[in-house]
C-alpha cells in the first residue's frame, strides 16, 4: 500500500526502486543453465526468487503465503489507492518520461517477469532431477 501512496514521488523519479539481486540475474538470462543444478542449490536460488517475487502459485497457503485470491483482493485495493494518487501529478505520462521514471518502471517490470520465468525454469530442472520442494513444484511433489 505504501507504494501506491508514494506514486507522485516515483513519477518524479525521486524514489529509487532497487531491483533484488535474484531478479537482476534472471533479467540477464532467465533460461541460463545453473552452474550447480543440485537440489540444494536450486532450492537456494528459488527461495531467493520467492523472497523477491512473493510466493509462487504452487506454494501451499499459510499465514505468510496467502492464496492467489487473497493476494488479488489486496492488489485490487492497492490499485484503487494508486489510481487516486496518480491523479495528483498533472500530465503524469510526460512527467514520467522526462524524469526517467517510465524507463525505470519498465526495467522493474521486465525483472519481475524474468524472475517468474527463471523460478519456473529452475523448478522444472528440479522436477527433472527428482528434487523436493522448494527445488521442485509443490503440487507435483505431493502426488
Amino acid at each position: 500500500m505504501e507504494a501506491a501512496v508514494t506514486i507522485p514521488l516515483a513519477d518524479l523519479n525521486l524514489i529509487e526502486t532497487r531491483i533484488p539481486a535474484a531478479l537482476v540475474v534472471a533479467l540477464k538470462n532467465p533460461y541460463a543453465a545453473p552452474l550447480d543444478a543440485s537440489c540444494d542449490n536450486l532450492a537456494k536460488d528459488i527461495i531467493a526468487l520467492d523472497e523477491a517475487l512473493g510466493a509462487d502459485l504452487d506454494t501451499p497457503v499459510t499465514k505468510k503465503n496467502e492464496s492467489l485470491i487473497a493476494r488479488t483482493i489486496v492488489s485490487e485495493s492497492v490499485s484503487a489507492i494508486r489510481k487516486s494518487t496518480e491523479a495528483v501529478v498533472p500530465f503524469r505520462n510526460w512527467v514520467r518520461k522526462l524524469s526517467g521514471a517510465e524507463r525505470k518502471s519498465k526495467t522493474v517490470a521486465a525483472a519481475i517477469s524474468a524472475g517468474g520465468i527463471r523460478r519456473a525454469y529452475l523448478k522444472g530442472i528440479g522436477h527433472a532431477n527428482k528434487c523436493q520442494p522448494p527445488a521442485a513444484p509443490f503440487n507435483i511433489a505431493l502426488k
